[in-house]
This record gives structure tokens, sequence and C-alpha cells, in this order.
């Protein structure tokens, strides 16, 4: 997979830094006021495009007017775009530019940290079952049964995740990237039907 990333980013590598910080102000325009995927194929190209321009620092160079919706991230100075995770409590929303902490858990609204935090600690021990030893998986029964239920339990709360908490949070930001996915519970975002 990383080897395929590393050709999709040709592209972008093979661009100048106007180029680059061009396309990417577009792009942010098409996200404004938007909860997106992570997986979404638009944002995978931004994501990818956005790790160049942070080693290129792209946004510092103040090469295109950034839209107008997005103030200054303070992990890196690229425009806020973050991203909603399952490890919300201990990382924040992150940044989609350098993955960083872009906006940390006690600064989010208090009504987001209420929805968030009993999402953030079911999800953790759902999430767990991927991650348990050979003496857990045994003492269990049938592991596999416990796993398929986690996987569920698990597409039922990014389920959640996108349709109910990340749209509210979203009031608050300029956009937001939720994560759409599990690769330990193998659940996969065409799993998850909004």
């Amino acid at each position: 997979m990383d080897q395929l990333l590393g050709e999709y980013g040709q592209l972008f590598r093979d661009m100048d830094d106007l180029t680059l910080a061009r396309w990417m102000s577009q792009t942010l325009g098409q996200f404004a006021g938007r909860v997106l995927r992570l997986s979404h194929p638009l944002v995978a190209a931004y994501r990818l495009a956005a790790q160049l321009g942070n080693e290129r620092m792209i946004w510092q160079k103040r090469l295109v007017s950034v839209p107008m919706r997005y103030p200054s991230a303070a992990c890196c100075g690229a425009p806020l775009l973050p991203l909603l995770t399952r490890d919300v409590l201990e990382s924040g929303l992150v940044c989609l530019h350098c993955n960083e902490t872009a906006i940390p858990f006690d600064e989010l609204p208090r009504g987001a940290r209420s929805v968030l935090r009993p999402w953030a600690a079911e999800y953790a021990q759902t999430h767990a079952v991927a991650h348990w030893d050979e003496q857990r998986q045994r003492a269990c029964g049938n592991y596999d049964d416990a796993f398929n239920e986690a996987a569920n339990t698990a597409i039922m709360l990014l389920a959640f995740l996108g349709s109910g908490t990340a749209p509210r949070l979203a009031e608050t930001l300029p956009a937001l990237i939720w994560e759409d996915q599990d690769e330990c519970l193998e659940v996969r975002p065409e799993d998850i039907q909004l």
C-alpha cells in the first residue's frame, strides 16, 4: 500500500510549489462546510498533497490565499482541517497536514466532549477485542464470534460517529474529516452505511 501511495503521490511531487498550493487551496474550498469520510477519494488525494505540502512548508510561504473559513492550525500553521479518529480522547482532533494534535480534546466544545467521551470509551472496548492475547481468546469460548460481534459493533459506532457526532461537531469547524474504518477489526469504509 505504501508503494502504491508513493506512486499516487508522484503527481504532487511533480508540481511546483505554486501549483501545489493552488490545488490544495481549491480543494479546501470544496471541503468547506462539509463532513467527509477519510476514505473519500478527494480526501485521500488531498492527504497525499498535504503531507508533501507540509514537508515543503507550502502554507508558510503564503503563495495563495487560504479559503476564508479556515483559520491557521496551531500545530503547523496550515489551514485547520481536523481529522476525528477513534483516538479522540488521547489525540483530540488530528491535523490532516502534519498529523499532530490540531485541537486537544479538552478544547472541544463541551457538548461534543460529552458525546465523544462515552463513544470513545465504548469504541476502545470494542476495538480491544482485535488485540486480545491467546489466553483471553481461549477464555471467551469462541473468539471468531467475539471478533465478528466486535466488528459489527464497530460498524454501528463508526456510523454513529459519521452521521450523528461529526456533523454536530463540524458546526464549529471549517470542515471535518472522520475515520470510517478499522483495519484491526477488518471494518472497511463500504461496511459503514449512513
